[in-house]
């Protein structure tokens, strides 16, 4: 196998789910070439699949093994979201498409911003919930989860990350998620958490492929 052959799908189309996750993989193998071998799914050709799960968790395998059995390699997938308390949950597995439309993150934070107009900062808890999961083509299968807590922002701040990143300010920080350094978010992030808990399981599986 040539260093430039893939060794491990993310099954996703998020670039910045991409960088994330490269981030994290990062020097954790020997031999590994994160930025060749560590690719997206449109990268191989990999079909959609569609996120027909009522939990994290079950959106996350259902990603993963589709995209193992289409391409004979590791898979890993993620299904994350934003868990509003006084919303009961919600948007839960529907924070990418809240407003109506997959992906729209400017339209989708809008909304939840005016739904949340009346709430004053001490009901304002949210969390950031993420489900990471491992398939192999083989059919084995691992997922762990992650959760970032903390209160939502009445008006977005900062330039970085995605999706609701601008909006939610983590427990024990001023900053909202989209003000934090890269290296600071994936040191607190609920999609660090559950790949951190994921990476050793990930690890030994890249040492054996």
């Amino acid at each position: 196998m040539t260093t430039a052959e893939p060794r491990l799908v993310l099954a996703t189309h998020n670039q910045g789910k991409l960088r994330e996750l490269r981030e994290l993989l990062r020097g954790q193998v020997p031999g590994l070439d994160v930025d060749t071998q560590v690719v997206d799914a449109g990268a191989v050709g990999a079909p959609d699949v569609r996120e027909t799960g009522v939990t994290f968790e079950a959106n996350a395998l259902l990603k993963a093994h589709a995209v193992a059995q289409s391409t004979g390699l590791p898979s890993i997938a993620d299904d994350s979201g934003l868990a509003v308390d006084v919303l009961g949950g919600a948007p839960g597995i529907f924070s990418a498409r809240w407003a109506g439309r997959h992906g729209d993150d400017q339209e989708n934070l809008e909304l939840l911003l005016a739904q949340l107009g009346d709430i004053d900062a001490g009901h304002r808890g949210a969390s950031f919930v993420c489900a990471a999961a491992l398939a192999l083509p083989d059919g084995t299968e691992r997922v762990e989860l992650g959760r970032l807590a903390g209160t939502l922002l009445t008006a977005p701040r900062g330039a970085g990350g995605f999706g609701y990143d601008p909006i939610l300010q983590p427990e024990g920080t001023e900053l909202s998620c989209a003000e934090l350094t890269s290296e600071a978010k994936n040191a607190i992030s609920h999609r660090g958490q559950a790949f951190r808990a994921l990476m050793p399981h990930l690890v030994e599986v890249l040492r054996n492929h």
